[in-house]
């Protein structure tokens, strides 16, 4: 994990590794800010909806429980969206290092569309 101090805050970027492991145990809530038809598409099963385009860090939930992680295609996305919540307030946040493209390069388990029915399909590549 990489960290990063910004103002009186850390910004984390996360391997798949972690995110994974973290995803796993139920530590994080995972946030995906690609667009609706890059998710509905194929996403990580789990994380939970939240476009650039829309984002709003009041609309987050609290992290007493939970760290919050985000995660676009490639990374640039999702680290934008993290300093916007780290500028909101939240004092620990992370972002996945290489996005969903990361993610699936490492083999990690995904909702993906059946291309003969267009119905989700759970998709695993080869690592």
């Amino acid at each position: 994990m990489k960290t990063e101090n910004v103002e009186n805050a850390v910004l984390e970027t996360w391997t798949v590794d972690e995110v994974a492991r973290a995803r796993d145990k139920q530590e994080i809530v995972l946030i995906d800010v690609r667009t609706p038809q890059e998710y509905m598409f194929e996403h990580i099963e789990g994380a939970l909806l939240m476009p650039l385009v829309f984002f709003d860090a009041k609309s987050l939930p609290g992290q007493s429980d939970k760290r919050i992680v985000f995660h676009c295609g490639s990374g640039a996305r999702s680290e934008k969206v993290a300093r916007q919540a780290v500028a909101a307030g939240f004092e620990k946040v992370a972002h996945l290092d290489g996005g969903f493209g990361a993610w699936k390069s490492a083999g990690q388990p995904y909702i993906g569309t059946d291309m003969g029915s267009g119905a989700p399909k759970r998709m695993s590549q080869e690592k």
